[in-house]
């Protein structure tokens, strides 16, 4: 295969030559764009293809073993971690692909050496206290989700599962230099776990604790195999600056980086807030048993949610090099319109598929005990398919210098549906959780595309 300049630029990444190489330089900002961002969310979906197979593997068991009841009740203690993590923590892979692409740019290796340890410090810290949270909560949020004493108790070790989102920055690293096979790979690591234990649980009878224990183990096995894989590669192509960076403050080589950060971080945390807190709602209104069957319809939905934040976290990458490189106006636009046309096509299948067989899907994935919550998957689906638009124009959004515009609108469209969702629950049942979803979806995404267009015509 002839080396093109893209694929030359990755060449030299995958083998470690790149001290003092301008990848940047090497780069067609504009032209081969959507084929860079759709190779590497091809390669980050061949992990998630098969991870999702894994999971559909152990969700298939997990459900049957456990029922409703137990499983809603593994879903809540894991959705209450997960997000108070995603309230707190202080993720930087953003920071890391905007002022990464710069220091590419200017092949200033000792600066992005700085610009990673600061990173992992940020990230590390704000992990510690998302620990501390989630474990000094689960006393005042336990008893209103139906959980046992026991169950609380073991909610507080579990809290330690919040490590496995911390790792954003080895994640922003690998996405900044092409690695997505990486990254592909490592997508396979926590359901692999969870498939493995499920296995061990259900061969010895034990019960809902031992899932969770497997879902802990699952998450800190997420942690230290993407850190591994991110300190391997930084280590093979920094060499002794990762180590030794020499003088150099991050925050005055890169300006804005703090106010960056906040608003980046901001953003990610409403956009993905209602997801992670409508469980809890539903749990906390209408019982565990029907936090389960929101579970299953969100895992349903999963197919289309996965590729659309991951075709975001991609294109991210791409769109900073554009921007880096004073191609932030129609070529930006032009390309943030093919990727998510090509996206929604692509969607259609699934969309067609849970449309008309609702009920049958449901009950392949989780059993008959579960076909309640075939309805409220279609709804989801259609809402997560209008959300798709998100992540992409919030990428685009960021890479123009704007997170806080993205973070405005996703705060809206929050604000609007969100606190609507326990009277819709009251009103319409397990049906107003996927009404909020829906109404959420068209605010949100109306307002992204909007404000990325007028940015773009700035440039």
């Amino acid at each position: 295969m002839a080396l093109n300049s893209g694929a030359t630029a990755k060449y030299l990444v995958s083998s470690g030559r790149t001290k003092g190489l301008n990848l940047s330089s090497r780069r067609a900002p504009a032209k081969g764009a959507i084929g860079r961002i759709f190779s590497g969310i091809g390669l980050v979906l061949g992990g998630k293809a098969g991870a999702g197979l894994i999971s559909l593997a152990y969700l298939f068991m997990a459900t049957r073993f456990l029922g409703p009841a137990e499983y809603g009740m593994l879903v809540l203690v894991h959705g209450y971690v997960t997000t108070v993590c995603g309230i707190i923590e202080f993720p930087a892979w953003q920071a890391i692909l905007r002022y990464g692409a710069e220091a590419d740019r200017d092949g200033a290796m000792n600066r992005l050496s700085r610009l990673l340890r600061f990173g992992a410090k940020v990230e590390l810290a704000g992990g510690l206290l998302a620990i501390l949270a989630a474990m000094l909560l689960v006393p005042v949020v336990g008893p209103h989700l139906g959980w046992s004493p026991k169950a609380m108790a073991f909610a507080q070790i579990y809290s330690l599962a919040v490590l496995g989102s911390v790792r954003s920055t080895p994640a922003g690293y690998l996405q900044l230099r092409g690695r997505f096979d990486l990254i592909g790979l490592h997508n396979m690591v926590q359901p692999s776990v969870r498939l493995i234990g499920a296995l061990i649980v259900m061969a010895f009878g034990w019960g809902l604790k031992s899932f969770l224990v497997v879902w802990l183990c699952a998450a800190l096995a997420e942690f230290a195999v993407l850190w591994g894989m991110g300190l391997w590669l930084a280590w093979r192509q920094l060499g002794s600056s990762l180590w030794r960076p020499g003088g150099g403050s991050p925050s005055r080589e890169n300006p804005g980086i703090w106010r960056f950060l906040a608003a980046s971080n901001a953003d990610v945390t409403l956009s993905e807030l209602a997801g992670r807190v409508s469980p809890l709602i539903v749990g906390w209104v209408l019982g565990p048993a029907m936090a389960g069957l929101f579970a299953v319809a969100q895992r349903a939905t999963v197919i289309i949610a996965q590729p659309a934040q991951i075709l975001g976290n991609t294109a991210y990458a791409e769109l900073s090099h554009m921007v880096a490189q004073g191609h932030g106006g129609a070529p930006l636009r032009n390309t943030l319109i093919k990727v998510i046309g090509i996206a929604l096509a692509g969607a259609l299948p699934v969309i067609l598929a849970v449309t008309l067989i609702p009920n049958q899907i449901v009950t392949l994935l989780a059993g008959p005990a579960f076909t309640g919550a075939a309805n409220v998957m279609i709804i989801l689906v259609m809402a997560r398919t209008i959300a798709m638009i998100g992540p992409p124009c919030s990428s685009a959004l960021s890479a123009l210098g704007h997170p806080a515009l993205s973070m405005t609108a996703n705060l809206v469209s929050s604000l609007a549906f969100l606190p609507l969702l326990p009277w819709l629950l009251h009103t319409c049942s397990l049906m107003g959780a996927g009404f909020q979803a829906l109404g959420q979806a068209l605010l949100a995404s109306g307002l992204l595309a909007l404000l990325v267009w007028r940015s773009s015509l700035r440039r």
